[in-house]
């Protein structure tokens, strides 16, 4: 299962410990959703979502204020005594001394930020569900294309690599070579990225591993990108009928989302950085809603029917 260790979510949202007496290295969220205790604050705590990350607002934190001291300690050791990974203070409020009392007693790490409740928590869902997405690996080659990522994929060899060098020259950015690691944030949107350990570093037969952020800059690379477009690379085939028009799209599928694909034969010739140019272009033309193939096809359905109308008069 896919986790998240909750010294990243500390470095990445700058939250403050308020429990350095806990050890915090083996903590880990699971879950991208979060939960705010109002009603386990009232004392209801069926259906409690206990191994979510806990968040308590301006709302829940006044609640607890005017709570009688018994009935404090009775709320907050039953809370406090589920598996909860971590509970979040928003707007800098400080949990007083027996909530703090109570949470360390059961080994519950207490942070604090800055940030209004409704904020943070935008930021802290839609940061979680990029880290616990499902995930994949495809052999190719992922480039930014006039901001559209464009996953070059087909058989070793091929020429992947020396298309996407080819268009990183041309001022295009490479996410990540050989290795695309994909990730599924929603229905409709999958990210890739490169694995650390190949990150910026592209391998050409014959020459070996370039650094291209050394080679052309920082301008030359993205470390994640939206997967818009597939253009799968293969053999001319003299035999194979190949699409010209384009009229109908062509689709694969990662993690179950379906991507637009073009399959591109390869020749001697041909120059793949530019057919990949005019490919994304071409599909960021059609997303604005204006498609070539399709005003093609009403020319060509208007001038018949010119034409049966002068031979019909």
């Amino acid at each position: 299962m896919a986790s998240v260790s909750l010294k990243d979510i500390i470095d990445k949202m700058k939250l403050q410990n308020l429990t350095p007496e806990l050890d915090l290295t083996r903590v880990k969220v699971t879950q991208p959703d979060i939960n705010r205790p109002a009603l386990q604050m009232a004392g209801y705590f069926e259906h409690f979502e206990a191994t979510r990350l806990q968040i308590i607002g301006f709302v829940e934190y006044t609640y607890m204020q005017g709570l009688s001291e018994e009935r404090k300690r009775e709320i907050y050791n039953r809370l406090l005594s589920f598996e909860v990974p971590v509970i979040v203070f928003c707007r800098e409020l400080q949990p007083d001394d027996l909530f703090l009392e109570i949470a360390v007693e059961h080994k519950v790490p207490l942070l604090m930020t800055k940030k209004a409740t409704s904020a943070f928590t935008a930021e802290i869902i839609r940061w979680l569900n990029v880290k616990l997405a499902p995930c994949i690996s495809v052999h190719g080659v992922l480039v930014d294309v006039y901001g559209e990522g464009v996953l070059i994929t087909g058989e070793s060899g091929i020429g992947k690599s020396e298309a996407a060098l080819e268009l990183i020259r041309r001022g295009h950015r490479l996410v990540t070579d050989d290795v695309v690691e994909i990730r599924k944030v929603s229905d409709d949107t999958l990210i890739g990225s490169a694995p650390d350990i190949t990150k910026h570093f592209i391998e050409l037969r014959g020459i070996g591993i370039v650094d291209v952020k050394t080679l052309y800059g920082v301008s030359s690379v993205k470390d994640t990108q939206s997967i818009d477009l597939v253009i799968r690379l293969e053999d001319w085939d003299k035999d194979k009928e190949y699409d010209r028009l384009g009229l109908e799209e062509e689709y694969t599928e990662y993690l179950g989302n379906k991507v637009v694909c073009h399959n591109i034969p390869i020749r001697p010739g041909r120059n793949l950085a530019i057919i990949c140019e005019s490919a994304a272009v071409n599909h960021r033309q059609k997303k604005m809603g204006y498609n070539a193939a399709q005003e093609l096809y009403t020319r060509v359905q208007n001038s018949l029917a010119r034409r049966r109308e002068e031979e019909e008069d």
